[in-house]
């Protein structure tokens, strides 16, 4: 599932900030739940990781380095923090590859395979 960004409108997948006293993955699964709506079972490490550019609303622009947490969904929500802010969507592998920007994003996802 690819979710669109709230400025520019492209296809990216649920992320966000470290969170004090919180792991990664958790976080990653508060993510997910807040700006998709899915929720189910997150693994503890990552199958990779990609560099972006954001672009704060004072307008600097901040190097950050996502960790990509596979999660198997179990069921998505009706409702969600972030429903009205953004679109969401299944693709296949092939095609979420595609629709994402980030080359190392697209090549974690091409290289994901079920567990």
């Amino acid at each position: 599932m690819l979710v669109t960004s709230r400025e520019t409108g492209r296809w990216i997948i649920p992320k966000g900030w470290p969170q004090k006293r919180k792991k990664p993955h958790t976080s990653a699964a508060r993510e997910a739940r807040e700006e998709a709506g899915v929720v189910g079972k997150i693994e503890r490490d990552p199958i990779g990781s990609y560099s972006y550019e954001k672009k704060l609303s004072s307008g600097a622009l901040i190097a950050c380095e996502v960790r990509v947490f596979p999660l198997k969904v179990s069921r998505q929500k009706r409702g969600w923090p972030e429903k009205e802010e953004r679109k969401s969507q299944w693709f296949s592998r092939t095609k979420a590859s595609k629709a994402v920007m980030e080359p190392a994003l697209s090549k974690i996802i091409r290289s994901f395979r079920k567990r």
